[in-house]
């Protein structure tokens, strides 16, 4: 809604309404120690025609026209125009959680097909109904890890993505978990490592590819998990499950991450989807919904809410999440993009990506810049060292029209030159030949 008015009449009549005689009465429950206490220090208020020039130059400051090379779990691929089409459909658009199954068969339908397509390309059972971000699923998984095993401790890799790790490491205060990491070795993690380490543990938590664009030893990390009878959790980018291995077939019981490199913008890193998926054993332990596929009286196929976790549906002390946001409209847009797709789209997806990052990998060696794990397989990411502070080497490059990626020094000690490096099916090699030259002229 672009316009919404508010009187004072307007004021006065709601406060009317549920019974109190002021806006101090209606907090009068709050600690004062907790209130502002003054006014806010904004400038007086706009006239409209005013107020909407203001925020055009505001606008105006965005920078739009750079190419992109900034990954770190958000990435630039290519959404395909069917996707805003079917979102803008008002049944998608404007439904929320499907509480009456006879009034909400489409986003039921829908929310079935997304989690069918999360199974598929897992390779795991079973999937819930999307309400996270890549960030807190990997938390949710460790809590299921928890109430499965019996256990406190979760193991996590240091190449997992930054800003899922400080997620956990919150999350784990309330869950009661012990937190340890476990250091790469040039770039990957070394299963025997790991497996000295999930001795004990509830999960062992892997990013595939690592944070670094690295292929881990997947399989064999897994599998280290599984000696230490702790649950195996792979954190994983939807699109590389193209050409990648599916989780579910080397052995994990839990399969999550961000979801918004299918079907979402980058959108200044949010809203998005996060997906979560797991072996058939522990799907009453899942957090979230889970839509099922059934008959109504008539034979004829319906959707229901098969389980519900949240604490909106059961106890307090039964529920298994207590988040409420949800990204089912997100979680639609990847549905879509990846049925556009199919599995041979999106094997040429991954592949491609691969090639362009090899070709953007042989360029730069090719003039003097070195790569920071010159010897482990990527995929779409890779790490070079610029020579410089890398904050320095963004800064230099934006004035050039280049976004060259993202500073590794800002979450590891010893990686102030280095630079982690996305490339995705959007760019071209004539862009790639652009991001050479700035860093290397």
């Amino acid at each position: 809604m672009s316009y919404i008015s508010l009187t004072n009449a307007d004021r006065e009549e709601m406060l009317a309404a549920i019974g109190v005689a002021s806006i101090d009465e209606l907090f009068r429950d709050i600690p004062a120690a907790m209130r502002f206490g003054r006014e806010l220090d904004v400038p007086p208020a706009l006239a409209e025609a005013e107020l909407t020039r203001h925020l055009e130059e505001l606008a105006a400051k965005n920078i739009l026209d750079d190419i992109s090379f900034l990954g770190a779990g958000m990435y630039d691929h290519y959404v395909p125009a069917v996707v805003d089409a079917v979102l803008q459909r008002g049944e998608f658009l404007t439904a929320y959680t499907p509480y009456q199954p006879e009034l909400s068969q489409g986003v039921l339908q829908a929310i079935f097909e997304y989690q069918t397509a999360i199974c598929e390309l897992t390779g795991m059972d079973v999937s819930n109904a999307s309400g996270y971000d890549g960030t807190t699923v990997t938390a949710d998984a460790c809590f299921v890890a928890k109430a499965e095993t019996g256990r406190t401790k979760v193991v996590v890799t240091e190449a997992t993505n930054p800003q899922v790790r400080q997620v956990l490491k919150t999350y784990a205060r309330g869950f009661g978990l012990e937190i340890v990491e476990v250091p790469h070795d040039g770039g990957i993690t070394d299963p025997d490592r790991l497996r000295a380490a999930a001795t004990d543990a509830a999960a062992v938590v892997f990013q595939q590819p690592n944070f670094f664009g690295c292929l881990e030893p997947a399989p064999d990390l897994a599998a280290a998990a599984l000696d230490a009878a702790a649950l195996p959790v792979a954190h994983v980018d939807l699109i590389s499950l193209g050409v990648l291995e599916a989780p579910g077939n080397y052995g994990c019981a839990l399969a999550v991450g961000e979801g918004q490199s299918a079907g979402n913008f980058i959108s200044y890193g949010g809203p998005h989807y996060g997906f979560f998926a797991a072996r058939e054993s522990l799907i009453r332990r899942l957090p979230g919904r889970i839509v099922g596929e059934t008959v109504d009286t008539a034979g004829k196929r319906g959707y229901v809410l098969t389980l519900q976790t949240r604490e909106q549906h059961i106890r307090r002390e039964k529920a298994t999440s207590n988040i409420t946001t949800n990204q089912t409209l997100l979680a639609l847009a990847g549905l879509v993009h990846l049925s556009l797709l199919g599995p041979e789209g999106l094997r040429e997806t991954g592949e491609t990506c691969m090639a362009l990052a090899q070709y953007a990998k042989d360029t730069l060696e090719a003039r003097g810049v070195e790569l920071l794990f010159p010897e482990k397989a990527t995929f779409k990411e890779f790490a070079v060292r610029t020579g410089q502070n890398g904050r320095d080497a963004v800064r230099g490059a934006r004035t050039h029209g280049v976004n060259p990626g993202y500073p590794l020094g800002r979450d590891y000690p010893g990686m102030d030159d280095a630079l982690l490096i996305a490339v995705t099916e959007k760019r071209t090699t004539e862009e790639i030949d652009r991001l050479v030259e700035v860093l290397a002229p």
